[in-house]
């Protein structure tokens, strides 16, 4: 591929798409576009991106394409509109004396090449944008399979998105950062069970931006094969935490079987529909009764009728926050010297008249965690706690970045997870939830 650069003999652009399109003995049917930078910089090699064959960039650094990722895209949006109306005049000239350069984008290589209309279609910058808003069609991860929570979560927060099952929670995460998946939804806290620590230790190791989060009521079924009866019953499997929320109304309904933890509520279902193990229930939503062919034994099972369970929703890139609506910030710190610090963390919010909805702490040791500066050089440094903080700001509001300015002279680590839209929804525990 040849680069094209601003010179004193002028280049002319025009001449050259010409020549090689006229050296082709048919004319194409189809035009692929190659986008090319240029920089005068010695390090250019090393700041293009390169594409899989699935669609995802396999290396993508931000920032080096022109002045942002932004200004690429809009050349590349320019530029696949140009090309349109010129494949369009090339078609009814029969011919492609009529194709013109893009104005302005001296430093744009076009190579353009015949392909057979039976091959993938190219990768288009819509692929590349950032993924569309809420409610559009999105591809959300979600761990479990059909029938789960997590996805009735996923269906709540995109209501029109393509649900993507992942069999653990770090797929999920590595979905969305391999361009697999638009976003992630995930578990982080039940009000009966509480906080699923898995998920609050990936949401450090990985880089994604929580943009919002869902509250979705939990309600349990108690489900077999069709024809099977209570009394028949050896065993009930599910989710742990399922178990746990259903322990009294088992006995209550005279259940006196053994319970078997598996990884995930709709995961039990469908085992048993797989091995028709007819002296075998499990604790799951209708929704999964539905799909794989189970009665309902009896339903609402939770101990607790107020059983919610909250979701984070993930993103490569965060969103901007505003003031116009209710926003909760997520935040992670650390301090080498432990839990010294964290009286004078919390009073930077609480002398700010910010309320916190949340705290938690991780033990962390024997894991370090690389702590750098604005010129990303840093070192690793291990930390006794980390502590997960929720309050109810954006970070568009001036109380909240001075309360972050704060925390940070207190900690040695601090990182914000992301500042997002609250969950404001009303719900009741109903099985239409």
């Amino acid at each position: 591929m040849q680069y094209l650069t601003p010179s004193s003999s002028g280049i002319n652009l025009k001449s050259l798409i010409r020549s090689k399109i006229q050296s082709h003995l048919v004319v194409p049917s189809r035009l692929v576009i190659k986008c090319a930078y240029r920089f005068e910089s010695s390090n250019a090699a090393a700041n293009t991106g390169t594409i899989n064959t699935n669609g995802a960039p396999s290396t993508y650094n931000a920032g080096h394409v022109g002045a942002s990722r932004a200004d690429w895209q809009s050349s590349c949006a320019i530029l696949a509109s140009k090309v349109v109306s010129q494949q369009q005049d090339t078609e009814m000239s029969g011919g492609a004396g009529n194709i013109t350069a893009v104005n302005g984008h001296t430093m744009i290589d076009l190579d353009l090449v015949a392909i057979n209309d039976n091959q993938p279609k190219p990768l288009t910058i819509t692929d590349l944008s950032p993924a569309p808003m809420h409610g559009a069609q999105l591809r959300v991860a979600y761990q479990g399979v059909p029938g789960a929570y997590s996805e009735a979560a996923a269906g709540k927060a995109y209501p029109k998105c393509e649900a993507i099952p992942c069999d653990q929670f770090e797929v999920a995460f590595q979905a969305v950062e391999l361009w697999i998946a638009d976003r992630a939804v995930l578990p982080v806290e039940n009000s009966l069970g509480g906080s699923i620590h898995r998920n609050y230790d990936l949401l450090l190791r990985h880089r994604l931006h929580i943009v919002g989060e869902v509250q979705l009521p939990v309600h349990h079924c108690l489900l077999a094969l069709p024809g099977v009866r209570k009394e028949y019953l050896t065993r009930v499997i599910s989710h742990p935490q399922a178990l746990a929320q259903c322990e009294l109304t088992l006995t209550k309904l005279g259940l006196n079987v053994a319970r078997e933890a598996v990884d995930d509520t709709a995961g039990a279902a469908e085992y048993i529909a797989a091995n028709n193990l007819r002296d075998t229930a499990a604790i799951a939503s209708a929704r999964a009764a539905d799909l794989y062919g189970l009665q309902i034994l009896a339903e609402g099972i939770q101990d607790d009728s107020s059983n919610v369970t909250r979701f984070v929703m993930l993103a490569r890139e965060p969103i901007i926050p505003r003031t116009d609506r209710p926003f909760k910030t997520s935040i992670v710190f650390a301090h080498h010297e432990g839990t010294s610090v964290l009286f004078k963390v919390l009073s930077a919010f609480a002398f700010r008249n910010i309320s916190l909805t949340k705290i938690e702490s991780r033990p962390h040791r024997n894991r370090p965690i690389r702590v750098v500066d604005d010129a990303n050089v840093g070192t690793a440094k291990h930390f006794e706690y980390m502590f997960y903080v929720d309050f109810e700001a954006s970070m568009a509001d001036v109380r909240a970045q001075n309360a972050l300015a704060e925390v940070q002279e207190f900690t040695s680590f601090l990182r914000v997870l992301g500042s997002y839209p609250m969950d404001m929804t009303p719900w009741c525990p109903s099985r239409e939830d």
